[in-house]
């Protein structure tokens, strides 16, 4: 450990995201006590042993895990408590905080709008006089409305709205707990025209990022527009679905959401194009400082190009990245390191521990943590490459960085991307060396020209010229996407597979020595979790509407409305099967299934409401009950799964072994936490209660 020196600085943030998941991820609310005794005591610990620098790093490594578990207690109890929304069609009143464009569906052209409320008011009896609510709502405008609302104005609408959704199975994604920390209250739809009830204009940074995609769709139409609208303006909705169906399936999906390659891209060009300025005159190149002052213009430049496109929070946490890079290059530090990386990672946990369970946050250091410690390990290969110079090695030179660019950022972020989006895609390799260097050095240096441009009007050209670059990419996307095995589906990988392969990943990256290697190993067994864990072989939904039988390698499926599509998207991509349809008799009503030897009575359909129960012939030799409907006692000694079951306990998936079934719920799985409704519960009423209650 006294070998590693300053590296082991790089261990901090990672304790410290495991104190805040020791916190968040049990089924059960942990005392803060323990954790409120063991600051101080590592804290004297770290005092005492000042001069003994493992023991005092020991006591650091508790400072940070006792932080990082009250830190996470902290951002849970500071949220405002969800609120009871209406059940009917209500009228709402807010404040609009962001409009924005949804991407077309399938087979439409037109895309949708949704506006962000925030300070919203219900007029229903029950809620007249309420305060404003704590919390966001998101509505989906009609698409024949053609009012145009802005940002700050205050508005009014007739709307739908749901509280959001549970699991669609137990250890699936949980929105509940996204919306408990995000501020969300609910979403919905409107049923009527939105209504002005002022005229308050939008931000100019608003008006500006409009009047840009304006211009943009004016000169390219089309899809590639449309991404250049998302590189130039952060307009992420107008891109459609087969679009990013390509780009996600090519490994190219990073470049349809504005991140730290973008800013990477932005700044190189602007810092490049400076100095390459600056040291056109002799005499700057000799009394200034051209290099420092490239990289504050870069910085700058940066900075703007990060509001301009929305400030979202991977972006945001780029520039984190490049402030800090800008500084060292200032100071004459190391220019990228893990030190920096670490302290953009506690910045980033102390501000929003529950970040560590972010797909963006994981990926995002995944890929830097693994593109640093690459190109520490192979420097003196790619420096004896580059040689002296000379035209062909630094291009060779060049080719073999952006190779390694691409592998190493990919090898980092597959186990992530396997876990959270279930796909296995093994040309993103080929598709990022490709695309990658376009965006470099045509698409985005292009686009930065436009936007210099556009105040004088004359845009149209190097617009022209971007559209050419997104254009091939497109191609790109589109032939590498239709290469065999692009988008191979993978299980769902459990949770401690996922943070076994991130401590892997870490010990590989951060340590020094070859007992990195060791690394390699838990990265192995989370990857093999992928298929060590059983699957379920029968799925409720939460509401009962859909049941899913895994049999014959296909997930067969019961009827179902429109509202149960992205239930079943989720039970398709945890278990990686096709879709299919329960045999015919259970599409009418009551079926028997036999499943690994044991029959299971099935209603996945039941138009008398459980009325009407099953015969004891039908009960006859059934090891499980499962019904769309009420049960209401029907196979007395049978266990069973109702709609009554799922309002109670949420979805539930069923394990069929030797003996009696497993049945798994999402409200055991999840446990009693601030953010899992209580049963029956529809949350915190909007008006102050009574002593009583």
């Amino acid at each position: 450990m006294a070998e590693q020196g300053r590296r082991l600085f790089g261990w901090l943030p990672v304790v410290m995201a495991l104190g805040a998941l020791v916190f968040l991820t049990p089924r059960f609310n942990l005392p803060i006590g323990p954790a409120l005794i063991c600051l101080p005591g590592a804290g004297a610990a770290a005092w005492i042993f000042r001069n003994r620098p493992p023991l005092r790093f020991q006591a650091f490594l508790m400072i940070a895990l006792a932080g990082g578990y009250l830190d996470a207690a902290w951002q849970t109890a500071r949220q405002p408590p969800m609120p009871a929304l209406p059940t009917r069609a209500t009228v709402v009143t807010g404040r609009v905080l962001a409009v924005e464009t949804l991407p077309p569906r399938f087979g439409e052209d037109e895309s949708g709008r949704r506006i962000v409320l925030a300070q919203a008011t219900f007029e229903t009896p029950v809620d007249a006089g309420m305060a404003p609510l704590r919390r966001t709502l998101r509505l989906k405008l009609r698409d024949d409305d053609p009012a145009s609302p802005k940002p700050g104005s205050l508005v009014q609408i007739r709307a739908m709205l749901r509280a959001p959704s549970p699991p669609s199975f137990p250890g699936g994604r949980d929105l509940q707990r996204e919306a408990w920390f995000s501020g969300a209250a609910g979403s919905g739809y409107a049923v009527g025209m939105l209504t002005p009830l002022n005229s308050q204009s939008s931000s100019r940074l608003e008006a500006l990022r409009e009047n840009i995609a304006a211009r943009i769709e004016a000169t390219l139409p089309g899809q590639t527009g449309a991404i250049a609208a998302t590189l130039l303006a952060g307009e992420t909705g107008r891109i459609d679905a087969t679009t990013r169906q390509d780009f996600s399936a090519s490994g190219l999906a990073h470049l349809l959401a504005v991140a730290g390659l973008h800013l990477g891209l932005v700044m190189a060009a602007v810092a490049v194009s400076v100095r390459a300025l600056l040291t056109a005159s002799e005499r700057f190149a000799l009394y200034w400082p051209c290099r420092e002052i490239a990289a504050l213009v870069g910085l700058s430049v940066g900075s703007g190009y990060v509001l301009l496109t929305g400030a979202h929070l991977p972006s945001v946490r780029a520039l984190g990245m490049a402030v800090l890079v800008t500084l060292a290059l200032l100071t004459g530090r190391r220019v990228l390191s893990m030190r920096s990386l670490a302290i953009i990672a506690l910045a980033i946990l102390l501000v929003s521990p529950v970040a560590v369970l972010d797909v963006s946050f994981q990926m995002s250091f995944a890929a830097v943590m693994g593109l640093i410690a690459g190109y520490e390990a192979l420097r003196e290969p790619l420096t004896k490459l580059r040689g002296e110079g000379g035209t062909g090695r630094v291009i060779l030179s060049h080719l073999t960085a952006l190779s390694l660019t691409s592998l190493l950022a990919g090898l980092a972020t597959l186990p992530v991307s396997m876990a959270h989006f279930g796909a296995f895609q093994p040309w993103f390799v080929l598709a990022n060396l490709l695309a990658v260097p376009l965006a470099a050095v045509w698409i985005m240096p292009a686009g930065l020209m436009s936007l210099l441009l556009m105040p004088i009007h004359a845009s149209a050209v190097p617009l022209m010229i971007m559209g050419w670059g997104i254009r091939i990419v497109q191609i790109i996307a589109r032939t590498v996407a239709a290469f065999p095995l692009a988008h191979e589906p993978v299980p769902h990988m459990p949770g401690w597979g996922l943070i076994i392969v991130l401590l892997g990943l870490c010990l590989l990256c951060l340590w020094k020595g070859r007992a990195r290697l060791a690394g390699l190993m838990p990265i192995l067994v989370g990857l093999l979790s992928i298929w060590l864990v059983p699957r379920p072989d029968i799925l409720v939904s939460p509401d009962a509407g859909l049941i899913a039988v895994r049999a014959e390698g296909v997930l067969q499926v019961g009827p179902y409305s429109s509202l149960e599509r992205l239930t079943l998207q989720d039970w398709q991509q945890a278990l990686a099967l096709p879709v299919g349809i329960l045999p015919p008799d259970c599409l009418k009503g009551l079926c028997r299934v036999t499943v690994k030897g044991q029959t299971v009575l099935l209603r996945a359909k039941d138009t008398s409401d459980g009325t009407i129960p099953p015969s004891a012939q039908d009960c006859q030799g059934v090891s499980l009950f499962i019904s769309a409907s009420p049960a209401r006692n029907a196979c007395p000694g049978v266990p069973f799964v109702d709609r009554f079951s799922v309002w109670r306990n949420g979805a539930y998936a069923v394990y069929l072994r030797h003996g009696a079934p497993v049945l798994l719920s999402d409200r055991s799985w999840r446990g009693d936490r601030p953010w899992v409704p209580a049963i029956g519960s529809h949350g915190m009423p909007n008006l102050p209660l009574a002593q009583a209650e």
